[in-house]
């Protein structure tokens, strides 16, 4: 079925209507993993900098109010490779290297999409959407792909746990190390992320940066060592700023640097029971693995010459699952015939006047329950369980221990006091969490 459907989307490029843009730009995607929203400059950082970003977004568009979909690695990035929530792709949580399930065939992913159009493609980074080799970036649209299958500390050098089998590192489908040297894991995929670019400067290319840093264990180059007052965590985000550098000096190298969108954002918040090994919320609530904002709420830029606003701010909810229809109909590539979740966000990243998000509501989920929605500039939170570092916090790379907390749900008289003061607002976002519909 999904072959059928490439081959189709592959005769509509031929014969459909032409696309938005002529000549096709290019779209980088760099995705950082556990990334706090505190954790770049231009959004409050403090003990570290990042130039390379903050200059990101004095040239293009910086979003405040961007979220991933789910707070976990796998989940965030199903969603952004197949514009659903997770829960409709069952794709839930981290995968290991035991995990039997992974990103279904009959998904149509993002690179597929440009793929139908005649870009070139490639993934370099941190996968994490399936082990057995139906799953492999390769056989989902990507004609490159170097890194690894799953998380960094799904190996050997797990703070806590013991007896994990080697981490694969993978050249195309071939693994070529088992334990590499962590410490040179960014300029390795920065290196392969700037040969695509030279390699394909004559021609349209999707290029999909999943970094693997800085999630845990936390590794920094030498060059990178001590440069930041955040110890290693503060290093490591320096040096992948140096990376988003890199990218953006070889775009303009290449003469692509001005028909080349690159988004920025981290796949969830910070994982604040590592500490000081950790990144920062900023000024939100808790960290990954919640639905509360500290968790789900990213930093994300963008920078599109031509078309984003330079020095733009965008206030609006929108969410990692809106970039694929957007980009869809930016291409000219048919959307997945299957339901998808994700808006068209073109608007906004235009600056229009008058543009707001296209989500009434959005949702957020921890695995398959409904923590809370969001509608325009409220967010409603039901009781749940959720996890938070339980104090002191470490220095040392070793995670503290995990307090299940258990909110106390709000009582009939505390909702009918809100809703007497904001009796619009909650009558729009209520409903969201008790009438989902069938079709989640």
């Amino acid at each position: 079925m999904r072959r059928a459907l490439l081959a189709a989307l592959l005769l509509a490029s031929c014969t459909g209507s032409p696309t938005r843009e002529e000549p096709p730009f290019n779209v980088v995607i760099i995705l950082t993993d556990d990334q706090g929203y505190g954790d770049v400059g231009c959004f409050g950082a403090e003990g570290l900098r990042t130039p390379n970003l903050d200059r990101m977004a004095r040239e293009g568009m910086r979003f405040t109010d961007f979220y991933v979909a789910q707070a976990v690695c796998t989940a965030s990035r199903a969603a952004l490779m197949t514009g659903c929530y997770p829960n409709r792709v069952g794709l839930q949580g981290a995968l290991n290297h035991q995990s039997p399930i992974g990103i279904h065939e009959d998904e149509l992913l993002l690179p597929e999409l440009f793929k139908s159009r005649g870009y070139a493609t490639a993934a370099f980074g941190k996968w994490h959407l399936g082990t057995q080799p139906k799953f492999h970036p390769m056989r989902h649209g990507f004609d490159e792909f170097f890194g690894i299958p799953y998380s960094n500390d799904n190996g050997p050098l797990h703070p806590t746990m013991r007896g994990l089998p080697p981490l694969p590192l993978y050249e195309g489908e071939r693994i070529v190390e088992r334990d590499p040297d962590q410490r040179q894991f960014t300029r390795r995929i920065t290196d392969h992320a700037v040969g695509f670019i030279e390699r394909n400067r004559e021609r349209p290319f999707f290029l999909y940066v999943p970094h693997i840093m800085p999630h845990v264990p936390v590794h920094v180059s030498d060059a990178f060592r001590g440069r930041s007052r955040r110890g290693p965590y503060g290093d490591a985000i320096e040096e992948l700023d140096a990376s988003v550098g890199d990218l953006l000096a070889a775009l303009k190298k290449n003469g692509v640097d001005d028909r080349t969108m690159v988004v920025f954002f981290s796949d969830n918040g910070p994982f604040l029971s590592y500490g000081a090994h950790a990144g920062s919320a900023g000024p939100l609530r808790e960290g990954k693995l919640t639905a509360w904002d500290g968790g789900m709420r990213s930093p994300c830029i963008v920078r599109w010459p031509g078309r984003t606003p330079a020095g733009s701010v965008c206030r609006e909810p929108v969410m990692a699952i809106d970039l694929l229809p957007t980009l869809a109909g930016v291409i000219g590539s048919e959307r997945p015939t299957r339901p998808i979740d994700g808006l068209d966000i073109l608007p906004l990243l235009e600056g229009r006047a008058g543009a707001r998000t296209p989500h009434e509501v959005l949702y957020f989920y921890a695995g398959e329950e409904l923590h809370a929605v969001r509608s325009g500039d409220w967010k409603l939170h039901v009781a749940h369980d959720y996890l938070t570092p339980d104090a002191p916090l470490r220095s040392d790379g070793k995670p503290a221990n995990f307090e299940n907390m258990k909110p106390l749900g709000m009582d009939a008289s505390g909702i009918r006091g809100i809703a007497s003061r904001h009796g619009y607002k909650i009558g729009r976002a209520m409903p969201a969490l008790y009438d989902l519909r069938t079709d989640p």
